[in-house]
Order: C-alpha cells, then sequence, then structure tokens
C-alpha cells in the first residue's frame, strides 16, 4: 500500500496521490495521462490534478496496475471496481492485461483473444482476480514471451492455464528453462496461421516480436513510440548489439502491421500498413 508519510509534494491536493515508492515505469502516466505526469524535480509521477468523476475509472485503473503498489487513496470498493475493469481493450482481439509486475520494471502485458487459442504476450502481476477475468474470456493457449526481461510470473500463467510458453532460446535463462518452446536462429516462426514470431535481436540477444494477422506487432523493448507519437529505439537500454538491433529494425521492413504494441513506451497506431512501413524507414535513417 502507498504510505501517506512518502507521499511525493508535488502531489495535486486531495486523496489520491504517488508515493516515493515509484519507479518511474509510466504505467499510470500512460493509463491516465490527465491525471498522472512526471515531476521535473524528482523524475517520478505523481497526481498533477485530482481526477474528475469521469476520469477517476482510469485513475483507479492506474492505481491497481501500479507495480510497486506506489499509489494510493481509493476504498476498498472502488480497488474491486478498477480489478473488475481488467483487461482493458486496445483494438480487435487485443487487450492490455493491465496489472504490471515490478520484476519487469512495469512492463506492459497483452491477450490477444482467437478462436484457435488465446495469446498471452509477455506476463502481468498474476493476481488472481485478473487471471479469473482471463479465464472468463478463454484462457490461453500461448504465452509469449518477447524477451528475458519480462518474463515476470509466467510459471503462474502456465500452471493456471497449461498454456505453451514461447521464448528465443538465447534468452532462456535458469528461470525460463522449463519453457515448453525455445525458438532458435533469425529466421521468422510461424506459431499457428496469422502468428509469426519474428526474432529482432539487439535489446538482448533473444529478443523476438510478435506479429498477429498482419495487424498487430508487438515488439517488447525492440520498438515503441515516443510522446510525440513517432517511433523510437535506444542505446540506453540496449544491453546486446546496437548494431544487432538496427539490422532488425530493418528486417521489419519486410512485414506488413499496423500497430506497434510495445512492453516499454507507448503505443503507436498508423493509418494503414503504408504510413507504418514510412515511419519505420524514417526511424531506420534516424539511428543509421
Amino acid at each position: 500500500m502507498a504510505r501517506l508519510n512518502l507521499r511525493l509534494p508535488e502531489n495535486a491536493p486531495g486523496s489520491l496521490f504517488v508515493d516515493s515508492t515509484c519507479i518511474d515505469c509510466d504505467a499510470c502516466r500512460q493509463i491516465a495521462p490527465t491525471t498522472f505526469a512526471r515531476s521535473d524535480r524528482s523524475g517520478l509521477s505523481y497526481v498533477q490534478r485530482q481526477p474528475a468523476p469521469a476520469q477517476r475509472k482510469d485513475a483507479l485503473v492506474a492505481l491497481v496496475a501500479c507495480p510497486t503498489a506506489s499509489i494510493g487513496g481509493a476504498q476498498g470498493r472502488e480497488v474491486r471496481e478498477a480489478f473488475a475493469s481488467l483487461p482493458l481493450h486496445v483494438d480487435g482481439p487485443v487487450h492490455d492485461l493491465g496489472l504490471r509486475a515490478e520484476s519487469s520494471f512495469g512492463a506492459t502485458s497483452y491477450l490477444v483473444v482467437r478462436e484457435g487459442g488465446n495469446v498471452i504476450v509477455d506476463s502481468p502481476r498474476a493476481a488472481n482476480p485478473l487471471l479469473d477475468r482471463i479465464e472468463g474470456m478463454g484462457g490461453a493457449r500461448w504465452n509469449f514471451l518477447t524477451h528475458r526481461d519480462d518474463v515476470a510470473d509466467h510459471e503462474a500463467l502456465h500452471e493456471r492455464f497449461g498454456c505453451e510458453r514461447v521464448l528465443h532460446r538465447a534468452d532462456v535463462s535458469g528461470r525460463t528453462r522449463a519453457v515448453e518452446r525455445q525458438i532458435e536462429g533469425k529466421d521468422p516462426v510461424e506459431l499457428a496461421p496469422g502468428l509469426v514470431v519474428i526474432p529482432v535481436p539487439g535489446h538482448t540477444r533473444g529478443s523476438a516480436a510478435f506479429l498477429v494477422d498482419d495487424t498487430y506487432l508487438f515488439t517488447g523493448d525492440h520498438l515503441w513510440a515516443e510522446d510525440d507519437g513517432s517511433l523510437g529505439m535506444s542505446r540506453s537500454v540496449c544491453w546486446y548489439s546496437w548494431e544487432e538491433q538496427v539490422r532488425s529494425l530493418k528486417r521489419l521492413l519486410d512485414f506488413r502491421f499496423r500497430f506497434v504494441l510495445p512492453g516499454h513506451g507507448r503505443r503507436a497506431e498508423a493509418r494503414d500498413t503504408g504510413e507504418m512501413r514510412g515511419w519505420i524507414q524514417k526511424l531506420v535513417r534516424e539511428v543509421e
């Protein structure tokens, strides 16, 4: 629970607040941008204005999503209602699972609902209310893990749903040794019709993107949208090879997609696949 004695001084007067245990994962600012902002002083999130009634639901979802429980000021009934609103619909079959895990530094995880079996991309914080909601939406046939950093509670997901976990072998560690399907090499791999794993080494040696129906590209920490909507990637969070990451970015030009859905950073939505291709080409020119 958030602690009043650690309440950040930047918080607007009122019941909702952020305390100094915030890790600046950006989750609350993504979910409720009218309520939360980033402090120029501390670099942490804070309540820039108390939410109006129409905005309070989003603010409470941000509260339960927070991986470090750094947001306080809600009553028990409100918290239960916020849990009940998860997952958050993004577009078509794609849902944001909401609950961020501290072990993944607050990375976003997703649920893709499909007739042939649902897919969880990366891992949320495995709280029972959320797992019950996933069960009610058909459970999960696969748990695709984009890279080693955002595996979080994958064991709990496998135990609950019996899902086949998928991770590139180059990112397998002690915690993920039991992953059922370990992808190798740099060639795309089709899990099922409309589901393609695209290795994109760079951020980590085994980073991989996941393409759904030539529309939705889940990118882990390989690629994201900046606050201004432009696509971005950064040397500062490249743990394996920047040169490989640039080559991986170019490889994405071989595929069609309209959405970029990252673990960290903002989502990007283009009008069509041609516009998205232009955005990728622009980023290639910037990073080369």
